[in-house]
Formats: C-alpha cells, sequence, structure tokens
C-alpha cells in the first residue's frame, strides 16, 4: 500500500520541528555491515550484488545503517539528528520495496532524557495517523547485558544469550539445553573440533579452520566469511568456554527473564532479584528509573508503558532500550507488526568505523501500517 504523501509531508515537517535534519543515503550500500550487524532475518531478505572489483553491494534493507556511514563520513565531530524518508528494499514483502521514515540521535551524552525524547517523538509519529494511544512495548537490551556480566558467564555463554535475547525461541532454546546439560552443555556438536584447537597457537589453528571450511567448499555462512567462522570457533575452543552453566545461573536468568509489568513495578522486582542473588545492577537500574522519570517529564504516563525484562528486537546492535508502539486493538490487529520501534545503539558507529564509541538511538516507522490502521479508524 502507498504511503499517504500528506502524512508523509507532516512527518518530515514535525522531525525539522524537532531539529532533525533530513538525509538521503544512497540506495546502493556495501553490503558487510548489514550481513554482519543486522541480524538473521534482515540478511534471508537483502537483494545483494556485487561490483566490477568483487565487492558485496546491496539495495538497503533498512536505512538506520546508512544514516549511520553519513555521520562518520561527515566527521562524527558533534551531536547530530538527523531524519529520513524513502524506500527500503526486502524480499519478503509484496513488490520487494516498502517506504521507510524515521530518526537517528547521534552524540548527545544525557542517554536517559535522549531515550524519552525520541519515545516521545515517536508517540507523536503515530499521532499524524489518528493513532493517539498506542500499545507501547519496552525492553533493555543493556539490562540483560549487564545481568550476565554481573553472573560472571563464561564468554562463549555471554555471546550466545546476549545474540539470542531478541529471539525468544533460540533463547528459550538456549537455556532448555542449559537445564538438560548444567556446566557441560553449548558445544558438544563440534567438540571434537574445539578439543583439537583449544590450546593451540592462533595463528595455526586459523590458518587450519580456514583450510577446512574451504576444502568443504563453504565460502559463507549467513553472510559472514570463513576467517570470521574461524573466529568464533576459536572463541569456542578457548579453555573454559566450552562449559555450561550451573543451574543456579540459569536460574537467575529465567527468573530475570519472567519480569514484567509498568517500569517502576518492573523495577522494583528488578531490584529484589539483584538482592536475592548478591548481584550489583544498582547503577544499570539507576539509569533504568532515570529513563522512567524522563519519560514521565515527556508527559508520558509510566504505567502506559509495558515492560517486559524478555522484550528484545530481532537486530544484533542494540545496546539499551528497545521500544515498538503497536496497534491497540483486538484479534488479529492485537500486537501485529509494529508502527514505529527503535531504541539505543550505543556501540554501533564504533564497529562501523568510527574512531571511538558514539552514543546513538533511533526509531524507524512503517508509513504504510500506519496507513493500514488509518483506514480503520
Amino acid at each position: 500500500m502507498p504511503a499517504d504523501p500528506s502524512h508523509a509531508e507532516e512527518l518530515l515537517a514535525l522531525y525539522a520541528r524537532a531539529g532533525f535534519a533530513r538525509v538521503e543515503p544512497p540506495v546502493l550500500q556495501p553490503a558487510d555491515a548489514f550481513l554482519d550487524l543486522s541480524g538473521e532475518e534482515m540478511r534471508r531478505t537483502m537483494f545483494i550484488t556485487m561490483d566490477a572489483d568483487g565487492r558485496e553491494l546491496c539495495l538497503r534493507p533498512d536505512l538506520t545503517l546508512p544514516v549511520c556511514r553519513h555521520y562518520i563520513a561527515d566527521g562524527a565531530a558533534q551531536p547530530r539528528d538527523f531524519a529520513y524518508l524513502g524506500p527500503v528494499f526486502r524480499s519478503d514483502v509484496p513488490g520487494g520495496e516498502f517506504l521507510q521514515a524515521g530518526v537517528e540521535s547521534f552524540g548527545r551524552l544525557d542517554r536517559e532524557a535522549a531515550d524519552a525524547e525520541l519515545l516521545a517523538l515517536g508517540l507523536e509519529t503515530a499521532a499524524l495517523w489518528g493513532v493517539i494511544d498506542p500499545t507501547i512495548r519496552l525492553g533493555d537490551a543493556g539490562l540483560f547485558a549487564t545481568l550476565l556480566d554481573a553472573l560472571n558467564l563464561p564468554p562463549v555463554w555471554r555471546r550466545r544469550l546476549i545474540k539470542d535475547f531478541a529471539r525468544s525461541g533460540d533463547l528459550g532454546a538456549d537455556l532448555a539445553l542449559l537445564k538438560q546439560q548444567p556446566e557441560a552443555g553449548g558445544v558438544t556438536a563440534h567438540a571434537g573440533v574445539l578439543s583439537a584447537l583449544a590450546g593451540s597457537d592462533p595463528a595455526a589453528a586459523r590458518a587450519l579452520v580456514t583450510d577446512l571450511l574451504s576444502i568443504a567448499g563453504i565460502s559463507t555462512v549467513g553472510g559472514r566469511s570463513v576467517t570470521e567462522i574461524a573466529e568464533r570457533f576459536l572463541e569456542q575452543a578457548a579453555p573454559g568456554d566450552a562449559e555450561g552453566l550451573s543451574s543456579e545461573k540459569v536460574a537467575v536468568i529465567e527468573r530475570y527473564l519472567a519480569i514484567a509489568g509498568t517500569p517502576d513495578a518492573a523495577a522494583a522486582g528488578l531490584r529484589a532479584l539483584a538482592e536475592a542473588a548478591g548481584l550489583d545492577l544498582a547503577r544499570a537500574l539507576d539509569a533504568f528509573e532515570s529513563r522512567t522519570h524522563f519519560i514521565a517529564a515527556q508527559g508520558i504516563e509510566p504505567d502506559r508503558l509495558s515492560f517486559a525484562a524478555a522484550f528484545g528486537r530481532p537486530l544484533d546492535y542494540y545496546s539499551g532500550m528497545v521500544f515498538e508502539l503497536h496497534e491497540n486493538g483486538e484479534g488479529e490487529h492485537r500486537l501485529g507488526a509494529p508502527l514505529v520501534a527503535g531504541g539505543r545503539y550505543d556501540g554501533l558507529l564504533g564497529r562501523l568505523g568510527a574512531g571511538e564509541p558514539v552514543p546513538a538511538v533511533g526509531f524507524a516507522v512503517w508509513l504504510g501500517r500506519l496507513d493500514a490502521v488509518e483506514a480503520r479508524l
């Protein structure tokens, strides 16, 4: 469904008033960052081609990474706010493309205030289509990472759980495996290879894995190069990393993931869990509660927010607050695809080549979905 052009213009005017300058990144983008950073779901839907020098290019499947690249190319030297509106291309939508809008805010050190302002702007966005009381889903990828750090997990399990956090089915499978094979599970499928690699010279081990994959005719898996796959094998072969987790640590993770409710109720539950488990989550929880206060200062009643500790978004780069706005409907319209969604991704610009980490938060808008909701109102 084509987006309503009048709403698109209203949207750009709203973002301009809020101080976001419009940018229009090229449609054709280097594919590497999308393959590495955007998650398996997006990888499977990308349109990929190759230039004359053999470099992989893609039709942009999303606009966050291209806007990040624009900011880096411009020097990444000061806080900047950008807005965008344009087509993105994915094989899982009719016609292979749709119109997407959004905003990205870079460099603000007042993270909790910036999070609250972006959430408020997202609500203003939905209101342009008459969606004035959407369901607001809230999560925090950074809080989950802080919990895993406090539990002092083996690096392999920390990385695996962080990666699977936004994919509830995968995370559930991880925990089920850990419960079935406490303190021994997770990498048994490759135990022979890992045992051979453990403690060996890193350069020689990397060459061995690379050669084995090449001999097997494997050039990429899920967008990852042979060298990247070899690095993962070496990481898993590190001493002590093939172990699982104690049943006590698995139980703490499960209790954490079960916490849900309003932000205030969730904060109380999280503090109780931290105290019972003897974990230091004070700094992260102080930031969590500070953000709730900033959200209230934006005129958003915190009781409207539905926080779930297990809620994440299926992109690999989120590092803090994540949110989605959904139609507040019943039946088939109850928690369908998000209308507006985004969050904080402080580590992404550094991974894209910025000289140092840059605080960043933003959201995307699906104009066609908002048009469809408006047509039902």
